[in-house]
């Protein structure tokens, strides 16, 4: 029996089998949501007041951001920071006194939201070890994954992450409490996203346009991008593939969502673009000495010879997989991602209506009404300015120059240039 199933909870029949249901993440080609998945879960069941007592007097750290903005991105480096309990958090939701909602009550909740995003489980659980064991992705076709290879994301009405794209693998997302919405794009709108590094956090890429409320002056191929929308429901599971960029927020009063992130093989060649953005970000704002340029969740700019050292060490292990791949000793995932590949060009050619229909997982489809589409694109003109050195690190860490660079450097390591 896997952990965190009840003898009465293994008895259900689930809709896939781990195998199918890996099958089907791994060859995903764009997001779909898995239904009755996670029926028996303990995990499911984590509703607010479960973590209240389950986490009692630990504190959280809770981003606080305004549900009245400006065209630009709410990114985090322009929220505020409470350090809380849950038992604060609920109370501050319920409109309690100030003294039980503490470190929130100078916060407005008709103008304010709040999130404790990020909240790696392993860390947030080191005295409560067996909530770890209340989730397990093995019925997914991960076996081993737990608990200790999940977050935790908890959030008021408004909560929302910034749009951005994961470097690394392909999320799995389970919505435990209340509903959220996703905006997905493709990996090809990259360019319509206007990208950017600034502010900088390892393993993601920002967007400069406020997706809910995009500003068409500045932004005109926005227009152009193609939104994937769906509403997540508690006890659903959403496939994110690699890529795909995503904005998500908070519809109800609470929501709750544990998610894991799936490594995959090309998280190789991914690691050493990081290591070069890495590199170049910190030489350049530690030289300007600017302000707000690193995320909260990042702890400090990191030296250059430290960067290097993340380079060598990236390029070393591409090195190492490519030179396993070449002596023909690939191993199970190296074959599935081959597959993958396959799978994609096929689902592609044929419209995209990989995996197979099914009534328990339901792809996300382009949005059928496009606000954006019908918006005229307006040109922007030409700015006299100076060249600021943001301006100069949008165009360099591009995703793809950093891809480009990051392969010129392999293959000169291979010899084939």
């Amino acid at each position: 029996m896997e952990p965190g199933v009840t003898g009465a909870a293994a008895a259900v029949t689930k809709p896939f089998t781990p195998q199918e249901a890996r099958d089907a993440i791994l060859g995903a080609a764009r997001p779909a949501v898995f239904l009755r998945m996670t029926d028996g879960w303990r995990a499911a069941r984590w509703t607010l007041t479960r973590l209240c007592d389950l986490l009692k007097e630990q504190t959280l750290r809770f981003r606080i951001g305004r549900r009245k903005v400006d065209t630009e991105p709410q990114f985090e480096t322009r929220c505020d920071y409470v350090d809380g309990t849950m038992r604060q958090f609920r109370d501050w939701l319920s409109g309690n006194s100030a003294e039980a909602s503490g470190p929130f009550s100078r916060f407005d909740r008709a103008e304010s939201w709040a999130y404790a995003d990020y909240k790696y489980l392993a860390l947030l659980c080191k005295d409560q070890p067996e909530m770890l064991q209340e989730v397990s992705w093995a019925d997914f076709g991960f076996p081993g994954r737990g608990g200790r290879d999940s977050t935790l994301w908890v959030g008021s009405r408004g909560a929302n992450t910034p749009c951005h794209i994961d470097s690394y693998g392909c999320n799995l997302v389970l919505q435990v409490q209340g509903r959220k919405t996703w905006r997905l794009f493709p990996p090809e709108d990259t360019a319509y996203l206007y990208p950017t590094r600034i502010p900088y956090e390892e393993s993601s890429v920002f967007s400069k346009v406020n997706v809910v409320d995009p500003d068409h002056r500045r932004h005109p191929a926005f227009s152009r991008a193609r939104p994937h929308v769906v509403t997540l429901h508690p006890g659903q599971v959403l496939v994110v593939p690699r890529r795909w960029w995503h904005y998500v927020e908070s519809v109800d009063d609470v929501t709750i969502s544990i998610n894991s992130w799936i490594e995959l093989d090309s998280d190789h060649e991914a690691r050493v673009e990081e290591a070069i953005t890495r590199m170049v970000v910190c030489a350049f704002k530690s030289a300007e000495d600017a302000g707000d340029w690193l995320n909260p969740t990042e702890d400090e700019a990191t030296s250059h010879e430290t960067n290097l050292q993340y380079l060598n060490m990236a390029v070393g292990a591409v090195m190492e997989h490519k030179t396993e791949d070449h002596a023909g000793d690939q191993d199970q995932p190296v074959m599935k991602s081959r597959r993958k590949e396959e799978t994609n060009r096929e689902t592609e050619d044929h419209g995209g209506d990989h995996p197979a229909v099914s009534p328990f997982l339901v792809p996300v489809l382009p949005s059928l009404t496009n606000e954006d589409s019908g918006r005229k694109e307006t040109q922007r003109p030409g700015d006299t300015g100076a060249i600021t050195s943001d301006e100069l690190l949008d165009c360099l860490l591009h995703p793809q120059v950093v891809t480009m660079v990051a392969q010129l450097l392999v293959n000169r390591r291979l010899g084939k240039s």
